[in-house]
């Protein structure tokens, strides 16, 4: 039974909103007639419709449409995990989350849910009619849980596996912000420096006969050039990136770029670390709820975002189906840390897969948290220092003509 969102005013001419469940549109607008509401407007939630119209145009381009957060998506899988595991049935924790729920885009979501479930489909298969906002991952481990029996369970190992994932996305974002901030800084104080301070400085010896120092002349080349081309070096810098964007969108070179990315000297250790605690967090998830290793394997290569790894993910699945223990697949695969081969090899050994790979990704993110950590605390001062030094630079550039001239007075 489909789930209508409704506008309507009562006797006492209040507008009214909310969701109900009907059997068609007329049903609902019956209904509302019933409880003596005037109906205005009776729209079904979640169709098909809605979500290309949400996941199009510049919402899509800007993230925006989407209901859940990856945080609130988060607090919103702990939420149910901890009613279904209470024992409160699957219908009834939708509908006490669909009352709780913030947002009215949120309401209709779960409401949605709530009416697929209640129509007798399966969660998974009510999740997957909104992929914008569950990803397959998210469908097929609670597939998996639905299908064994302990729903509870794999809501809870969900939530945990989101929350873990999100905080450590936090700390890399964290780690990489004070870096960001002081470059952009840097940019705009040495852009109003050069395109307007310097020539002010020209403009005072103008009429003077003396040659002026070697460093103002190049630092006032600089700012003329600024100040004539800066226009075309954005343009270019424009260009560029329409470029590069529309090369990545190319799987061949998308893959090339982010192997040559894996090989950076600090960049690319950190990028190698953070893919392969995913996918083996993501493993190690799947694994437990009880889904075939084939299958769990191609979801984790899926979520990895480097197009490198996600091609050895894949030919290491291609071993495994042909019978190679997994850690014999991913131990050949030299771009993953070998710490992923040799818990999945401990796991084979002592039949603990799922707690073993977890493990794994548990110190792969530790260290990808320390490295970032590192990574920032050696790129903050130098980041200061090279800041100073220009400044240093363009401040010499208008110093050195005074004092010329004051040599030049006495």
């Amino acid at each position: 039974m489909p789930a209508y969102s409704f506008e309507a005013i009562d006797a006492q001419g209040n507008a009214r909103k909310g969701v109900l469940e009907a059997d068609t549109a007329r049903n609902a607008r019956g209904m509302l007639r019933a409880q003596k509401l005037i109906p205005i407007e009776v729209t079904v939630v979640g169709n098909a419709n809605a979500q290309r119209r949400e996941s199009g145009g510049w919402r899509r381009l800007f993230g925006g449409g989407r209901a859940f957060s990856t945080t609130e998506l988060a607090v919103w899988t702990r939420q149910i995990a901890g009613l279904v595991s209470s024992g409160l049935p699957l219908e009834r924790a939708l509908t006490a989350l669909t009352d709780e729920a913030e947002r009215e885009n949120q309401r209709n979501l779960v409401a949605s849910l709530r009416a697929e479930v209640n129509a007798g489909s399966p969660f998974a298969r009510a999740l997957s009619q909104h992929p914008r906002e569950f990803s397959p991952i998210y469908t097929a481990v609670i597939g998996a849980g639905e299908h064994s029996g302990n729903l509870g369970l794999v809501l809870e190992r969900l939530a945990d596996d989101l929350e873990q994932r999100q905080a450590l996305q936090q700390k890399l974002v964290g780690a990489a912000l004070y870096p960001a901030i002081v470059t952009l800084v840097a940019i705009v104080i040495v852009i109003f420096l050069v395109s307007y301070v310097v020539p002010q400085v020209a403009n005072v010896f103008a009429g003077t006969k003396r040659a002026l120092p070697f460093l103002t002349v190049a630092m006032l080349a600089i700012s003329d050039f600024v100040r004539n081309y800066g226009w075309a070096m954005l343009i270019a810098i424009v260009v560029g990136v329409v470029a590069m964007r529309t090369a990545l969108a190319r799987p061949v070179f998308r893959e090339k770029f982010d192997a040559a990315w894996l090989e950076l000297p600090l960049v690319g250790k950190l990028a190698r670390g953070y893919n392969a605690a995913r996918f083996a967090s993501t493993l190690a998830m799947l694994a437990t709820a009880g889904v075939p290793i084939l299958r769990a394997l191609q979801a984790a290569a899926e979520t990895l975002g480097n197009r490198a790894m996600r091609a050895d993910a894949l030919d290491a699945l291609v071993l495994v189906r042909e019978g190679a223990p997994l850690a014999s697949a991913l131990a050949q695969k030299k771009r993953f840390p070998g710490i992923v081969s040799m818990f999945a090899r401990l796991g084979e050994q002592t039949g603990t897969l799922p707690l073993m790979l977890q493990r794994a990704a548990t110190q792969l993110g530790a260290e990808v948290q320390r490295r970032a950590m590192h990574l920032a605390t050696i790129l903050e001062p130098l980041l200061i220092v090279g800041m100073g030094g220009v400044v240093m630079l363009i401040v010499l550039a208008v110093l050195m003509p005074i004092i010329q001239l004051n040599q030049f007075v006495k």
